[in-house]
């Protein structure tokens, strides 16, 4: 039992990141896809999995950081774990179109074509 655990306990520290981040920094926040809810704009495949670049205002504890959340993603608590954000590397050319989103308090909205 013992040698199992320390064969298992050394696959999970080779795939480990070891991530930290700085006040002002700007980072994506996963967004987990759920069966039957859509939530911007897209479900199941092609649902996005990051979403745009918020900035971190703190850190909470060593593994969890505040995030400045937009008003529209008022009802998301702005505290993430580390594994739920990716370093934003910020570039010119990078253009970003988020549009407000009508949420229902159940975090779903109505898609409506344009």
């Amino acid at each position: 039992m013992k040698t199992t655990q320390s064969r298992q306990k050394s696959y999970a520290d080779h795939r480990r990141r070891y991530l930290e981040f700085a006040v002002g920094d700007h980072v994506f926040v996963r967004v987990a896809p759920m069966k039957g809810v859509m939530r911007f704009r897209k479900k199941w495949k092609l649902a996005p999995r990051f979403i745009e670049p918020f900035e971190i205002l703190d850190r909470v504890e060593t593994l969890a950081y505040r995030v400045a959340l937009p008003p529209s993603l008022a009802r998301v608590h702005n505290v993430f774990h580390v594994s739920m954000l990716r370093n934003y590397v910020s570039n010119l050319s990078h253009v970003l179109s988020f549009e407000p989103l009508q949420l229902s308090p159940y975090m779903t909205y109505e898609e409506r074509p344009v």
